[in-house]
């Protein structure tokens, strides 16, 4: 299975900016920019966007079992029903809708989920792009 410049450089972005938005969770921790940090939560998101980046990496020198997307993709949709209702409560709350507040409180934690919203379609979308990508080189 011979890939195209163009597919290394699609593989290679898709690692990259997965394993940018894994180290974005990293400042999560930071209780000068979040109050009270969760741990545990900024640990499953950043090993979250990791697995995707993998899956680029892998992807690369191997066809990727058809089982790995599923669960791949089930990740994303969990996470997209998980902050889903913060999403709804941005949108069509009282407050306004906001998606630039600098970090997430307690009393307002619809602009966080929001935007973890947001990067789960937009893993889902990788999670995608990576299986009809494999699925038109094993074909052609």
């Amino acid at each position: 299975m011979k890939k195209s410049p163009l597919v290394w450089i699609g593989y290679a972005i898709g690692f990259l900016l997965f394993g940018f938005f894994a180290s974005l969770q990293l400042n999560d921790l930071d209780p000068e920019i979040y109050y009270h940090p969760s741990h545990l939560d900024a640990t499953l998101w950043f090993l979250f966007y990791l697995l995707i980046a993998v899956l680029f990496i892998i992807g690369i020198f191997k066809k990727l079992p058809n089982w790995l997307f599923i669960i791949a993709a089930i990740f994303c949709l969990v996470e997209m029903v998980r902050t889903g209702p913060g999403l709804y409560e941005n949108l069509f709350g009282e407050e306004e809708f906001n998606m630039t507040q600098v970090s997430m409180s307690a009393e307002d934690p619809r602009v966080e989920l929001s935007r973890e919203f947001f990067g789960a379609v937009i893993a889902l979308v990788g999670v995608g792009a990576l299986y009809f990508a494999q699925k038109r080189r094993l074909k052609g």
